[in-house]
């Protein structure tokens, strides 16, 4: 099994493959990602029960009966268990695996402990993740553990199928527990220590306030249970319940899952934008600029983000449609619909050049294409790219523009994502154009050139590939 690759060994319930996986998510490796590509196909099986509540409640010790009783039941049981950050190693505080010691040498519970490495709600940032590597690992129920924050821990519900809140009496516990925050996410409550003082107050307390909501026919109501952990008492309760739930809410489990992969989507897209602004359209030093200027009252926030929008997508207020649904004075050039694909440098003779390119430099040059009357080559710079355009007859147009040069810059290209209505608005403005149509370009796309007396002399491309 270790020569086989590791997401077969991690649909095949490897622990070490699981451990692994799991670690490349931590880590935000792009093998992580490549990795969840390959293996979400196969999941969607396992119930995801999130269980969350404030710190002394007994959630280790309740989620460690839990295990032992959907064993019993024959159903295998993966444990994400997310602990405060180590603030000498930024590992987990590995308290709930100390507690729940008891499974160690089970082959059908894994347990493993995720650091919140400084997120917010409760979860770590990739707790969402590792759950779909237990789902794909094919355990049949996966339990979450929140770390344990107080009233604010509700990211749970938008990783779980069910959440289950675990309040505790005689602390002031049953005050957090009325937090609308809280009251929203459970879908059971748990009065946990119930052999202690003030339980019947802490659970009056919480069946007071699921008072004040009235459901509508067919809507599941939080039920309140009382467990003792240690002992195990109310535990089998409980998985009853959670049974009971999924059984009553099974018709709406496909909306909830729904709901939870939008939220999911939505934060990748915005953490992943963050990280193309970072690479790609600010300027080392530059968001901090920004802050600063912010800070001193120089620009307000929403004028700071449109700026920085404007340069990363284009005029947010353009009307949300395709250019090709456009009327010709409608099509504006700028933002997203034109961008610089590539400058034309023509040659007598390309390969020194690509020589000294990928020579010294170590850039990567295409194999070279025959358009017409020319050879050309695209020199990849990781930015934009270069094209070497070569003529290989006497009639072809560079040759002409090469007669008193070796080397000069020809011309620049423009993609659009519209050639045809490109042309037509740069004709309604009057430009002239050397190609009232498109024509075929190199790598199958299709061109158009601006003639030089429209621009300054300066001949450009404009490209739709």
């Amino acid at each position: 099994m270790p020569d086989l690759p590791l997401s077969d060994r991690l649909l095949a319930r490897d622990p070490r493959a699981i451990a692994r996986a799991i670690t490349l998510i931590e880590n935000e490796a792009p093998a992580g990602a490549a990795l969840i590509g390959r293996i979400y196909p196969h999941t969607g099986k396992a119930y995801l029960i999130g269980v969350t509540g404030p710190p002394g409640a007994g959630k280790s010790t309740l989620v460690d009966r839990m295990i032992a009783e959907l064993r019993k039941a024959g159903s295998t049981v993966g444990v994400l268990a997310v602990d405060p950050t180590s603030p000498y190693t930024g590992g987990a505080i590995l308290g709930d695996r100390v507690r729940m010691q008891s499974h160690a040498e089970d082959a059908g519970v894994f347990i493993r402990s995720m650091a919140t490495r400084g997120h917010l709600g409760g979860l770590a940032r990739t707790t969402t993740e590792a759950a779909t590597v237990l789902d794909a690992a094919g355990f049949d129920v996966v339990i979450i553990e929140t770390v344990g924050v107080g009233q604010d821990e509700v990211d749970v519900v938008r990783t779980a199928d069910i959440s289950i809140v675990v309040v505790v009496p005689g602390t002031g516990d049953e005050v957090q527990a009325l937090k609308a925050g809280i009251m929203e996410i459970a879908d059971i409550f748990v009065v946990n220590k119930a052999d202690r003082d003030g339980a019947d107050r802490t659970a009056a307390s919480v069946e007071s306030m699921l008072a004040l909501d009235h459901p509508e026919a067919g809507e599941w109501r939080p039920p309140v249970l009382r467990t003792e952990a240690t002992s195990g008492n109310g535990v089998p309760e409980l998985i009853a319940m959670i049974a009971r739930f999924k059984a009553e809410t099974g018709p709406a489990l496909g909306a909830r899952r729904r709901a939870r992969a939008e939220w999911r989507l939505r934060e990748i897209i915005g953490r992943q934008f963050m990280t193309h602004l970072d690479a790609h359209v600010l300027a080392p030093g530059e968001f901090d600029q920004l802050l600063d200027r912010v800070a001193a009252r120089e620009v307000d926030p929403y004028a700071a983000v449109a700026s920085v929008m404007m340069r990363a997508v284009g005029d947010t207020n353009r009307p949300r449609r395709s250019i090709s649904q456009a009327k010709p004075e409608e099509i504006d050039l700028r933002g997203r619909f034109v961008s610089l694909d590539h400058i034309g440098v023509a040659v007598q003779d390309a390969t020194d050049l690509v020589a000294l390119f990928e020579s010294l430099f170590g850039l990567t040059t295409d194999e070279p294409e025959r358009v017409v009357d020319h050879r050309v080559r695209f020199v990849q710079t990781g930015g934009t790219t270069i094209e070497l355009v070569e003529p290989v007859t006497p009639e072809a147009p560079v040759t002409k523009f090469l007669a008193k040069r070796v080397t000069a810059l020809h011309h620049l290209c423009l993609r659009v994502d519209d050639i045809d209505a490109a042309i037509a608005r740069l004709k309604s403005r009057g430009v002239r154009m050397i190609d009232d149509v498109p024509r075929a370009g190199a790598h199958g796309s299709r061109i158009a050139f601006i003639h030089p007396s429209s621009a300054q002399g300066l001949l450009i491309e404009i490209k739709q590939a």
